[in-house]
């Protein structure tokens, strides 16, 4: 179970450090992946207690086992985007994007930015530090580069 919660929670930081830039929701999914997760804890337990409620004051107990059902789903839907998000973050990345990283990495060190040293074997998670760094100190336009 803890291998679990450690996946969860590595899909929160990784929501949390990923840019929020437009620019990136083409090249990768982690944009309609990370909105829908972000709805889904603003709204799902709003919609589980509300569907309670509901068969509670109008429903007939017949239906009760799939409205528990039904409730259960809701209130699983963030957890499935942490969990995505979290093993996507410990992912290795394939060798174009691997490239492009160092390369990104390197654009911020010339710029002057302190950062640490690039990762050997780097993984979506460090990725998302260095766009996240390169979108607060360089120009926008090195996504195109």
């Amino acid at each position: 179970m803890s291998l679990f919660n450690r996946t969860l929670h590595r899909g929160k930081e990784y929501l949390a450090i990923w840019p929020r830039e437009r620019q990136l929701a083409t090249l990768f999914p982690e944009h309609r992946i990370m909105a829908a997760t972000r709805f889904g804890v603003k709204t799902m337990p709003v919609l589980v207690t509300l569907s309670l409620l509901l068969q509670f004051q109008f429903g007939d107990p017949r239906y009760w086992p799939s409205v528990v059902a039904s409730a259960l789903f809701l209130a699983s839907l963030p957890l499935q985007g942490y969990y995505w998000l979290g093993k996507r973050a410990d992912t290795r990345l394939p060798p174009s994007l691997s490239n492009w990283y160092r390369q990104l990495h390197e654009k911020i060190a010339a710029a002057g930015v302190k950062v640490k040293e690039p990762v050997s074997r780097p993984c979506y998670y460090e990725l998302g530090e260095t766009l996240n760094l390169a979108f607060k100190q360089l120009d926008k336009s090195f996504i195109n580069d």
